[in-house]
């Protein structure tokens, strides 16, 4: 299980392009690298983002812009350890953080798209 965490058009709900494909690594991801503003993240990390983020968890950038969202997400990195396991699927705090930080890089990106996710 995981999030599909996407910044879409404000307008027309569409997951939005790079203009460079990325190569962030989630849960899945897309050999060669993913153009739309995506990124897959296992459920596992969940109790660190509930921490790090409260009662809504990592859903709580849902409805924002990426620009409103990078402090959120930025705050919420800084509050986890940085014990980053080889184990992706590892629920450490570092590989959540390692997650918040990737978000963050894609909302500064696409600062004007809106996230969108589950």
């Amino acid at each position: 299980m995981s999030y599909d965490i996407d910044l879409c058009d404000p307008v027309s709900g569409d997951v939005l392009t790079l203009d460079v494909p990325h190569h962030m690594r989630g849960g899945t991801y897309a050999m060669g690298g993913e153009a739309r503003a995506h990124l897959n993240v296992t459920y596992n990390y969940a109790p660190h983002f509930y921490a790090s983020l409260g009662e809504k968890g990592i859903r709580t950038i849902y409805g924002m812009t990426g620009a409103a969202s990078i402090p959120l997400l930025e705050q919420a990195a800084a509050a986890l350890g940085a014990d980053i396991d080889p184990d992706y699927w590892k629920p450490t705090e570092g590989n959540a953080r390692r997650a918040l930080h990737q978000l963050s890089a894609l909302a500064a990106m696409r600062p004007d798209g809106v996230w969108d996710g589950d």
